[in-house]
């Protein structure tokens, strides 16, 4: 009887979200660095309006993008650690 266990499904599917939702962070924290950098560009010279945009549009993606990566994450890791305490 050396049958392999076939690999839980909650704990693929659990993984699957977190792999996404790291992706998600770091997407959102990438677009939120890209509007640092522009804004600091900017104030060293002047506001050009292309710093202006890219600043705009960095805080609007990393807003848009960010809550859900970090909540999923959360819970990712409550999921894990509710396991964990129970012994599963």
């Amino acid at each position: 009887m050396d049958r392999l266990v076939a690999e839980d499904p909650v704990v693929a599917r659990r993984e699957r979200i977190a792999r996404l939702a790291a992706l998600g962070k770091r997407i959102g924290y990438i677009a939120l660095g890209v509007a640092i950098v522009a804004f600091f560009i900017g104030a060293a010279t002047a506001f050009p309006a292309w710093t202006v945009g890219v600043s705009i549009g960095g805080l609007a993606v990393s807003c848009a993008v960010l809550p859900i990566p970090i909540v999923l994450a959360y819970g990712v890791r409550a999921a894990a650690r509710e396991d964990r305490d129970r012994g599963v």
